[in-house]
């Protein structure tokens, strides 16, 4: 059943605007919609002229557009504008969707504060519209595979979660995601950080306190590009999350120890690669992890390979087009994005006053 007000507006099939063609919308976003049963992906806007020529390439058809407000002007042909844009644009651009009678689905961090998050969630209330935050590493087969594992009582009783998303990226690269720019939200605790976070709230629910370290190491960097956050969860767990642009060397993406058993995880999840080299997907063995890329789980004196559950970025925009059928709620709930935005401020402050930060009770 389409929600009241979009029978106008395409029916089953949703009509889909990608802002912006930078990696974020060519790999992560237009690759998933154009393979999404009941979606198309209608118009791309991009001011870029060889990001223009790669989606008239990719997506035959697709019409591209130079800027957001040549797409407002023909807002009655589009049901979902996803925005995959520098960070410091992704509430406003949000916002002006809502004012056009349109939904939105908003790259992660979907808003630069807690405080505009709250604001952008209130404004699409009152406009009926959903607002949907994306968090594609939800579907990563190797945190499928923890959250199963959890859900079988694998481990016992979880003591402490251990969480990495280390790259080794030696030269700075002059991106907006290395400037500390008040408003521009830079840095690795707004990029990979809203993944670990909100993975370990998914995993283990609200937090009581906040530590965090956040560095510069590189030089011409203005934004942290190394990153230590520990979370106590009201559950009793402790996670601890890195991320840094300056690991020589691997190590493990996950550590889960409980009192019956700990699992030792290596290597990321394999849809990203996958999605860069072109395979589109949805196709055969899309997202299988190979053995030799298993997690351990066990004992000191036994422990066994667990086989890595399919990753799943397709599950994503399903989820979405569900949601605005009306057939099921969004895949990721608004409220969740707010409430690790809350934990990321949490962490800033107990970075710059070097103390541990406490949430208030609402925020557990």
């Amino acid at each position: 059943m389409v929600p009241a007000g979009d029978q106008e507006r395409g029916g089953a099939i949703v009509r889909v605007a990608l802002i912006g063609f930078g990696p974020g919308g060519a790999y992560f976003h237009a690759p998933l919609i154009a393979t999404t049963l009941g979606m198309t992906l209608s118009v791309v806007i991009t001011s870029d002229d060889g990001r223009r020529a790669q989606a008239q390439r990719d997506y035959p058809g697709v019409t591209v557009v130079a800027s957001a407000a040549e797409l407002w002007g023909r807002s009655s042909e589009i049901d979902l504008v996803v925005i995959a844009t520098p960070n410091r644009s992704h509430a406003p651009l949000a916002l002006a969707a809502f004012d056009h009678g349109i939904h939105a689905v908003v790259d992660k961090p979907f808003a630069v504060s807690a405080a505009e998050g709250r604001a952008a969630a209130d404004a699409a209330r009152a406009a009926n519209r959903l607002l949907i935050p994306y968090q594609n590493r939800r579907w990563d087969g190797d945190f499928l595979t923890v959250r199963a594992l959890l859900a079988q009582g694998a481990f016992g009783t979880v003591h402490r979660f251990e969480s990495r998303f280390d790259r080794w990226r030696p030269q700075a690269t002059g991106s907006w995601r290395e400037s500390g720019e008040p408003g521009v939200a830079g840095g690795l605790l707004y990029d990979l950080g809203s993944h670990l976070i909100d993975q370990a709230l998914l995993l283990f629910g609200p937090v009581v306190s906040v530590y965090a370290e956040l560095d510069i190491r590189r030089p011409g960097v203005t934004a942290e590009d190394d990153v230590f956050v520990s979370l106590t969860h009201a559950s009793g767990v402790r996670s601890h999350l890195y991320a840094s642009a300056l690991a020589a060397q691997a190590t493990p993406r996950f550590r889960v120890s409980g009192s019956a058993a700990s699992l030792v995880k290596w290597g990321l999840d394999v849809q990203e690669a996958a999605l860069k080299a072109g395979v589109k997907p949805g196709s055969a063995a899309w997202g299988q992890e190979p053995p030799e890329r298993w997690g351990m789980l066990g004992t000191e004196t036994a422990s066994a390979p667990v086989p890595s559950l399919p990753g799943n970025y397709p599950a994503f925009y399903s989820g979405v087009a569900a949601a605005i059928r009306g057939d099921a709620p969004p895949p990721v709930q608004v409220n969740e994005a707010i409430a690790m935005l809350d934990v990321i401020e949490a962490a800033q402050r107990s970075a710059r006053e070097r103390r541990v930060v406490e949430l208030a009770p609402t925020n557990a």
